[in-house]
């Protein structure tokens, strides 16, 4: 093997590397932005203290039929 097919194979297997690396790096990035959001979505979420007031026969039964 010549002194060309070698470095051709390092040149080659660190741009592998880099761009795996990079990959990680963006996957990573793109996991703590979908964590923010779904934090975000969460403490959105209203409380439910106004249904305190309500008679406590509201809201045990869902009709199924149409």
């Amino acid at each position: 093997m010549d002194i060309k097919g070698v470095s051709n194979v390092a040149t080659t297997l660190a741009e592998v590397g880099t761009s795996q690396a990079v990959s990680i790096a963006m996957l990573k990035k793109a996991n703590d932005i979908q964590a923010e959001s779904a934090t975000a979505l969460i403490e959105a979420i209203p409380d439910n203290k106004a249904t305190a007031n309500l008679p406590s026969h509201l809201g045990r039964n869902v009709n199924t039929t149409a």
